[in-house]
């Protein structure tokens, strides 16, 4: 079978990897319908809309969908493939993995299921859990066989194929990007090699699904420890009085250092979550991966201290006004530059803590973003430059494009170089 025979597939999960993989199969003349919890999403994308920011998705989405390539349902249906692409978060303080969407994902489409389909579980998946997935389809569907009963032999193919995308260039590097193929069986790699060859550019790598699993952990672990090496420099400049920007600046002059930028800790589902995959799964081992974590989690306390101690001095600089007269901006709730992915944001950890602890007004300036999302209510979404005139303090969370250049005053807490 070549990739130009798969006539129809079917994306579980219509998030920030789930629709561009569908609208990607889709811009190859293949019939994709995307499947999604959310009547909302559904709804905005057969509409040919967008319920995420990401550059060219739209241009995609609108153009497969008004050419009746790609459309949407909150009701599972058969196919050949099914790509599994929901949310894997942990649980709580313990960190443990919560498998839970892949489980209802698995179990919703397991009644459609017919001999010869490829199920690929593309969700960032702690070690293990493509063949956890495979025994719920099996559990599910005890009338066809899968690649732990029989091998080479069985109806179903399950493979385990993760993304590794930055936001902001998804469409871009799904293309191009190499990509891991990690069948149960070499048939199921095969297969799931075939499907993506549809529109991937880059080398198709095999391996087994239990590496694969934990490569796609091991390259977000890595980019965690960096960004914890930065974040615990500006800790020791704070301490030493030296700039930490000019410190990075003069250290990476060496050939073979490339320091990251520090920031507000660390968001994303990705990196922010991947990490404890690895601990959970071998705590013993994985003692610096943990403490990388931990740096970067007690950032946004850091950064909080950091606005109440601006505040005090300024409050000391004009003794006539109290808290409650000073106004906070905040610029940037996302976890990076430029999107408007909130997840595991510590930006949004950072605003929330503050609008709690400081008695006067904050307002957010979060130019990717329409209406403040739940819980933050209660304050006010406000242009750039009427922030800069309004506020008393202002907090520098994320790079965003439209804050560069800007003009930031002395009572600023500049939590990354803008």
């Amino acid at each position: 079978m070549t990739a130009k025979n798969f006539t129809k597939i079917s994306v579980i999960g219509l998030g920030y990897i789930g629709l561009p993989t569908a609208a990607l199969f889709a811009s190859r003349k293949i019939q994709v319908v995307g499947i999604d919890v959310s009547q909302s999403v559904v709804d905005t994308i057969n509409k040919g809309e967008i319920h995420i920011v990401e550059p060219d998705l739209d241009i995609v989405v609108h153009s497969v969908v008004h050419e009746g390539y790609l459309r949407a349902s909150t009701v599972p249906e058969p196919a050949e493939a099914f790509l599994i692409a929901v949310p894997t978060p942990f649980t709580g303080e313990s960190h443990d993995p919560d498998l839970r969407y892949i489980e209802a994902a698995a179990k919703s489409i397991a009644p459609v299921l017919q001999p010869g389909n490829l199920v690929v579980l593309e969700s960032t998946s702690p070690v293990g859990a493509t063949e956890q997935m495979s025994a719920w389809l099996a559990e599910a569907r005890p009338d066809l066989s899968f690649p732990q009963q029989a091998g080479e032999d069985s109806d179903i193919r399950i493979a385990h194929c993760p993304e590794r995308v930055l936001p902001g260039k998804v469409i871009q590097e799904l293309v191009s990007n190499d990509r891991i193929i990690a069948g149960m069986t070499r048939r199921c790699s095969d297969l799931a090699v075939q499907l993506y060859r549809a529109f991937v550019e880059g080398d198709c790598v095999l391996t087994n699904p239990r590496t694969a699993e934990l490569a796609k952990l091991t390259e977000n672990s890595f980019r965690d420890v960096n960004i914890a090496f930065a974040n615990e420099l500006s800790l020791v400049c704070e301490r030493l009085k030296v700039d930490v920007w000019e410190l990075i600046s003069l250290a990476n002059h060496h050939p073979r250092v490339n320091i990251l930028q520090p920031g507000p800790g660390v968001g994303g589902h990705c990196i922010a979550v991947d990490p404890w995959f690895i601990v959970s799964s071998a705590p013993e081992e994985s003692r610096l991966i943990r403490t990388a974590r931990e740096v970067n989690d007690s950032k946004p306390g850091w950064v909080l201290e950091k606005i109440k101690k601006v505040v005090g001095e300024t409050l000391m600089s004009s003794p006539e006004r109290r808290a409650v007269d000073l106004k906070v901006a905040c610029y940037g709730m996302a976890f990076k530059p430029n999107i408007d992915d909130l997840r595991e944001s510590p930006a949004l950890e950072i605003i929330q803590n503050l609008s709690k602890e400081h008695p006067g007004e904050v307002v957010v300036v979060e130019p990717n973003i329409d209406d403040l999302p739940k819980g933050f209510g209660h304050l006010r979404l406000m242009d750039v430059d009427d922030a800069l005139g309004y506020a008393d303090v202002h907090v520098v969370l994320v790079a965003h494009k439209e804050f560069a250049g800007k003009c930031f005053p002395p009572t600023t807490v500049k939590a990354v170089a803008v």
